[in-house]
């Protein structure tokens, strides 16, 4: 066969009767969109010669999805190329009915062209699927091979293409997702968002499925789905923990990768979308998942509402940065056989291939204006149609790459700032990919946030890391960086023209996230024990700076009676208090990962994105434990919530600001002395008393003391500030639950820390 050429899919074409949708000039809105009397089509196909609409009927549901008898396809050639779209307008075609596209042109893949009409492609505008892909040879583009990590067993083996081989001819459309017309939106209630301000934003990230799966509260049918996450036992948890903004993993219709399903796992998070516009069905009720893709939008859409009656925001994970059609050998679902050339991007070499920033095989291609029509139609529609109230950026550094690299300037992050429907959303970014120049925290422009990895890095650091540095008995590090992190990171996000207007709120502090430890195994763990992802334990980061107190792993309950655990378990549990207090009570905004309110284990593994199982599962039946680390997390929030100086707008300018007598923020050693340069400078310091007073008149003043040496001392409190006293004492990391043990000694100027502590002090005014 020549390479240059596409197979001819065997199935007969029916032509019914088509018209232009419009002149040269115009072209209907992307994807299909039902109208009176059928529907609108148009596709991105710049460089096909011909794409054929494909109208999918079910016609013997009683034979197995994969056999081709159990279809009928009808073919409608579209019309154009109209500046590289296809479209026309067919009568007759109603919501419900399944469809795809075939794009016929050059099969040059050495020139980047993987044309192949044997192969039924995923509309990229599709708002929902059918299906499931079935892996095996039909879902590849070129020829394929089995690959295994054993050739000699049928286990863990998987088809790949070859990346430069002939097209395969095989049919693919019983093997894999179809799209559906989906009816008009109906009317919803009017959009009304709980708008939190940032100052008083606290996220939480959570995954629908993993979150209330095991929740005994929530009805067995709503157990992991989107009609779960609102019910009325979730919402109440929310709301007493102290949550403003729910961010949820990707809810992004996805497939996992052949490997993956080769050796029994899926991919949990999602990252790995297949639908920019279309929910993920499987997080719907089984009742929606069989009345069709109209009732799976319906649940989502009901999930956001009902958590804004609440007064819950919802923010998506969005995964614009890369398909799950994978490199060049995998799977060939979508953009690959639509516009391979225009949607990837490719390195510019011969033969063509994959430029991959994003670890996962492609690239989606931000410096072409299809590209980042299609991220941006997919965020108003998300923001306008189903109602949430803003994204976080999945290694958004990629979404701002021009033809040199990373620039704020990108149009793709322009259009994020001026737009009128998602400049005024939350919008996150995670700041960095592993390409060249891939970390970029602090670079992007307003209204932007982004999660702040030095935050991340400071707290563990200081708290775990060197602490465990000390206990072997090498150097510590000081509180330097660590206060700057406390204080809203100005050194990463101060910049700007004019300077300082993202203020503290643009920092989005993290000690864990999905990927990664999580907080109970921070405090457990030395190193990752990723077994279960049937990866020899290579995948995930080996740079945790977590600490496991001196013996790995967690104990059979925890058992402080017995020996380790008895002088282990108390030290991990104040640890843990440690870090939620950087988290909670620092500058910038805070987010939470789910279940480490409770202690949540992943038996060490930091890279859980394999595993639908309980390493993942947010569990629901507490220990005391678990139950005194939740209230000391609602203790904590309650703080940030009541008293403005623990919620900067703004950042400090270690002066008195405008219409104010006081100093924003002040620094102390454990003498109660002004922290000065010399004092700053001091290598090893581990001691620092940070006091930020009330914004207001009859605001209270707050006080943090972290002592993070290996031994006791007295500190010496600072002196109170006009008008305000004295210290009281609220709450202690030493402390198991937020109330004072009986018999505490009471503060009187000074106070005595323990061993790697924080205390919080308050003093009242008015």
């Amino acid at each position: 066969m020549d390479a240059t050429t596409s197979p001819e899919a065997p199935r007969p074409v029916v032509r019914p009767l088509v018209r232009p949708t419009a002149r040269r000039s115009h072209v209907p809105p992307l994807g299909v969109h039902v109208t009176p009397d059928g529907v609108d089509v148009a596709v991105v196909a710049s460089h096909a010669t011909a794409v054929d609409l494909c109208l999918v009927d079910v016609v013997d549901p009683g034979l197995p999805e994969t056999d081709p008898a159990r279809y009928r396809e009808r073919r409608v050639p579209l019309l154009g190329p109209t500046y590289g779209v296809w479209h026309a307008h067919v009568p007759g075609v109603r919501p419900g009915q399944r469809y795809g596209f075939r794009a016929h042109g050059p099969w040059d893949p050495r020139a980047g062209m993987r044309h192949n009409p044997a192969k039924l492609l995923v509309d990229p505008y599709a708002r929902g699927l059918v299906g499931s892909v079935t892996y095996g040879p039909e879902v590849l583009g070129a020829v394929g091979h089995l690959r295994g990590d054993d050739p000699t067993t049928p286990d863990g083996r998987w088809w790949v293409a070859e990346p430069y081989g002939d097209p395969d001819p095989t049919d693919s459309l019983p093997f894999v997702p179809h799209s559906v017309v989906m009816p008009p939106m109906p009317q919803a209630p009017p959009l009304t968002r709980p708008r939190v301000p940032w100052a008083e934003t606290v996220v939480y990230e959570a995954h629908v499925r993993g979150f209330t799966l095991l929740d005994p509260a929530v009805p067995e049918p709503l157990r992991g789905t989107y009609a779960g996450m609102a019910h009325p036992a979730t919402i109440a948890y929310l709301r007493d923990l102290g949550i403003t903004t729910l961010e949820l993993l990707p809810i992004h219709a996805s497939v996992s990768e052949p490997r993956l399903v080769a050796h029994g796992l899926t991919n949990y998070w999602g990252y790995s979308t297949l639908g920019f516009f279309a929910p993920e069905p499987r997080y719907a009720t089984r009742a929606a998942q069989e009345a069709g893709p109209a009732a799976v939008l319906d649940e989502v859409r009901g999930m956001v509402h009902l958590l804004h009656e609440a007064g819950i925001e919802v923010v998506l994970d969005v995964v614009y940065n890369h398909t799950c059609e994978g490199g060049d050998d995998q799977l060939h679902l979508s953009w690959r056989g639509l516009d391979n050339p225009l949607y990837y991007l490719h390195d510019g070499g011969t033969p063509a291939a994959l430029a991959d920033v994003t670890g996962t095989g492609n690239t989606l291609d931000f410096r072409r204006p299809r590209v980042i029509q299609m991220a941006l139609d997919s965020l108003r529609y998300w923001a306008q149609e189903v109602g949430v109230d803003g994204f976080r950026f999945d290694l958004a550094t990629t979404l701002g790459r021009g033809s040199y690299g990373f620039t704020a300037e990108h149009p793709f992050l322009v259009a994020l700032q001026t737009d009128p429907v998602l400049s005024g959303l939350k919008l996150i970014a995670e700041p960095w990919d592993v390409g060249p120049g891939g970390w970029q925290t602090g670079s992007f422009p307003p209204p932007m946030a982004e999660w702040n990895d030095r935050f991340r890095d400071a707290v563990r650091g200081f708290w775990l890391a060197s602490a465990a540095a000390g206990a072997a008995g090498r150097p510590m590090e000081g509180v330097r960086e660590l206060s700057t992190r406390l204080a809203g990171s100005a050194d990463l996000f101060g910049h700007s023209d004019p300077p300082l207007v993202r203020g503290p709120v643009a920092s989005v502090n993290y000690v864990t996230a999905h990927d990664g430890f999580t907080l109970a195994d921070l405090v457990a763990y030395d190193r990752k024990h990723n077994w279960a992802n049937g990866e020899d334990n290579r995948d995930g980061t080996g740079n945790n700076l977590s600490w496991n107190h001196g013996v790995e792993g967690h104990s059979a309950g925890d058992d402080t009676a017995t020996e380790p655990w008895s002088a282990v378990v108390p030290m991990r549990r104040r640890s843990q208090r440690n870090l939620l207090a950087m988290l909670l009570l620092a500058a910038g905004t805070p987010m939470i990962t789910a279940g480490d309110e409770v202690g949540r284990s992943q038996q060490g593994n930091n890279n859980a994105y394999a595993q639908d199982s309980e390493i993942s599962w947010v569990r629901r039946d507490h220990d005391d434990a678990a139950r005194d680390l939740l209230a000391t997390t609602r203790f904590l929030l309650g703080l940030r919530r009541e008293h403005p100086a623990l919620r900067a707008d703004s950042f400090f300018l270690g002066a008195p600001r405008r219409g104010e007598t006081r100093t924003d923020l002040l620094w102390f050693t454990e003498t109660g002395e002004q922290m000065d340069t010399r004092a700053w400078d001091e290598p090893g310091r581990r001691v620092v008393q940070m006091l930020r007073p009330g914004p207001g008149e009859t605001d209270c003043d707050v006080l943090l003391v972290l002592n993070g040496r290996l031994d006791d001392l007295d500190v010496k409190l600072p002196p109170l500030l006009e008008g305000a006293g004295p210290w009281e004492r609220v709450w202690s990391s030493t402390w198991d639950a937020p109330e004072e043990p009986a018999g505490e000694e009471r503060c009187s100027g000074s106070a005595t820390m323990d061993a790697l502590s924080v205390q919080v002090f308050l003093a009242r005014r008015g």
